[in-house]
This record gives structure tokens, sequence and C-alpha cells, in this order.
């Protein structure tokens, strides 16, 4: 089974195709946000971006970041962290307006 795996993600060892299933793990992560984005908006019937997509374009976004630097992509890298700096932003900026509206 391990064989047929390399064979059709084309590498070459086990750990190679660990470095594979990190990233689709990630890419599937990464997905997941335009999902939760796509039904949270068709709930609402307009345009919405829940903290949740914010979270999976982190999580996802960061998986990505670390499977681009083994890769050693630095067009891969680049965009997946100045990514997650924004992502990470976003999510800086909701939780400071739950604060202030704690505040009140």
């Amino acid at each position: 089974m391990i064989d047929a795996m390399l064979d059709f993600f084309q590498v070459d060892t086990t750990a190679e195709l660990v470095w594979v299933v990190i990233g689709l793990c990630g890419q599937l992560v990464f997905t997941m946000r335009f999902i939760v984005q796509w039904i949270a908006s068709e709930k609402e019937r307009r345009v919405v971006v829940p903290e949740l997509f914010w979270w999976f374009s982190i999580i996802g976004g960061a998986t990505l970041l670390v499977y681009a630097i083994h890769r050693g992509d630095p067009v891969f890298m680049l965009g997946q962290s100045l990514g997650v700096f924004i992502y990470s932003r976003n999510l800086w900026l909701i939780y400071a307006e739950k604060r202030a509206l704690d505040r009140g």
C-alpha cells in the first residue's frame, strides 16, 4: 500500500510522503475557509466573513507555509508568510473589537 502511495504521489521515501500529506491537509484546511464563508453568507443572504474563516485561513496558511519551507519554494513561502501575517492581524482586530464592546 505504501509503495502504491509513493508511486501515486511521485515521491521516493515515506518521509516525503508524510510531507505531501501535510501539504494536502494544509490545503484542505485552507479550502474549508471558503466553504465556511459560503455557508455563512447563504444563511444570512449577504456576504459574511465569520471569525472561523480567519482561523481556517491562519491554520491552513501556516501549515502550507511549513510545507513550502520544506520544499524550498520561495514564491510559495512569501505568499503564505504574508497571508499568515494578514490573517493574524484580522483575528487581532476581531478580538480587539470584542474587548472594546465588552468594556462598554
